[in-house]
């Protein structure tokens, strides 16, 4: 049997935790929780209403928001889709001003695309040389008909942190709703959205070890009467989402960010401290160079260019599992666009790769890595000329 690669790829999606597998098996089966969640009229569906108001709290928890201010969707591409499309289609007029950056998900840019199809006028916020998008760069895009902001917590490929306590007041001082995708933020970075000047904030569970197809809107006080819905059909979620819940994906999501904050301090200083071993042995290799802000950053992602010649991917193909990009843009093989708005050319955005690290990550993991990464640096023709 072959030996299975290293996992470097915590960025493009978690392992589920043994932990949530239990919780979401119970909710399976004839003997499980398996009822609908909509079904009040008898035992089979309060129980499973009741396990799902326990994940929204549990959810809510995490980020410092009340559980009704969670709305459950399939994943943080439909909350973003919700957050975009949802505040400019409630507006019941044309037009208006929506402002984003160049470094966003596909899911922001994609959704922004097509509402700038429909009238709407978009600025794409170029980022700084830290790979940061800035509160004055917020403030000088604003206009008298901006109605919404959208941008990330923590870049996706960079692992760097915006500040959005700052561009949030920003964005308050001209009366617009601001919108966070924080799916790589969320028990990452700490969140209190009771205190944070943000009215919409997307989550997915898969980035936070739990499953697949699941995810989060959270939905503050300035944006619940701004905001139209996108699934049509029974009026769950508060009007907002409609369809039959799945409890299981829904518990799962509960449990994983529930351990996530039970877990979050250790984790964080865990992390770092592999980070800093793995950081440390990867740039004393001639030429090797770290994208983003080295400070205003998570510990989990690396994102790091080599120079001309100095790299053999293929070499690592069947010992590291790592991204050449997000995996939003691994489907097209396409350059990444967030390293083409750093300024890098096509050449050298093909000789960056995504190293991120997770909760299973080890410190021999890392020294296997940087063996193997050295390696395929050593076996590139120009590697030590």
């Amino acid at each position: 049997m072959n030996k299975r690669p290293l996992y470097f790829d915590y960025a493009a999606t978690t392992p589920v935790d043994e932990r949530v597998i239990q919780v979401m098996v119970e909710c399976l089966g004839f003997n499980g929780n398996f009822g609908n969640p909509a079904s009040s009229s008898h035992t089979f569906g309060r129980q499973a209403r009741q396990t799902v108001e326990q994940a929204r709290q549990q959810v809510a928890d995490l980020v410092g928001a009340q559980a009704d201010q969670i709305v459950w969707t399939s994943g943080a591409t439909e909350s973003n889709n919700l957050a975009l499309k949802g505040v400019a289609q409630a507006r019941g007029t044309s037009g208006g001003h929506l402002i984003t950056s160049q470094i966003e998900h596909k899911a922001i840019l994609d959704t922004a695309k097509q509402l700038q199809d429909a009238g709407v006028a978009v600025t794409y916020l170029v980022p700084d040389a830290q790979g940061l998008i800035t509160p004055q760069a917020v403030s000088e895009a604003m206009r008298e008909d901006t109605f919404l902001v959208s941008l990330m917590l923590v870049n996706n490929e960079l692992g760097t942190v915006n500040d959005i306590a700052a561009i949030g007041d920003a964005v308050r001082a001209r009366d617009a709703l601001f919108h966070v995708d924080a799916a790589q933020g969320a028990g990452k970075v700490a969140i209190d959205l009771a205190q944070l000047p943000v009215d919409l904030m997307s989550f997915s569970a898969h980035k936070v070890y739990g499953p697949k197809g699941i995810g989060a809107l959270y939905v503050g006080p300035r944006a619940q009467q701004r905001l139209q819905a996108q699934i049509h059909g029974g009026g769950h979620e508060g009007g907002l989402r409609s369809g039959t819940l799945a409890t299981h994906q829904i518990a799962g999501m509960g449990v994983a960010f529930a351990l996530a904050a039970q877990l979050f301090n250790e984790e964080k200083a865990a992390i770092a401290s592999l980070r800093e071993r793995f950081l440390e042995q990867l740039l004393s290799i001639p030429g090797v160079r770290l994208n983003g802000s080295p400070t205003q950053r998570i510990p989990h992602t690396l994102s790091l260019t080599f120079s001309e010649g100095e790299f053999n991917s293929a070499a690592l193909s069947n010992s590291i599992a790592f991204s050449a990009t997000s995996a939003c843009n691994s489907a097209s093989n396409a350059p990444s666009h967030v390293l083409l708005a750093l300024g890098h050319d096509a050449r050298s955005a093909s000789r960056t790769i995504r190293l991120s690290l997770g909760r299973f990550t080890t410190e021999q993991d890392v020294d296997q890595a940087v063996n193997l990464i050295k390696a395929a640096c050593a076996s590139a023709p120009a590697f030590w000329q």
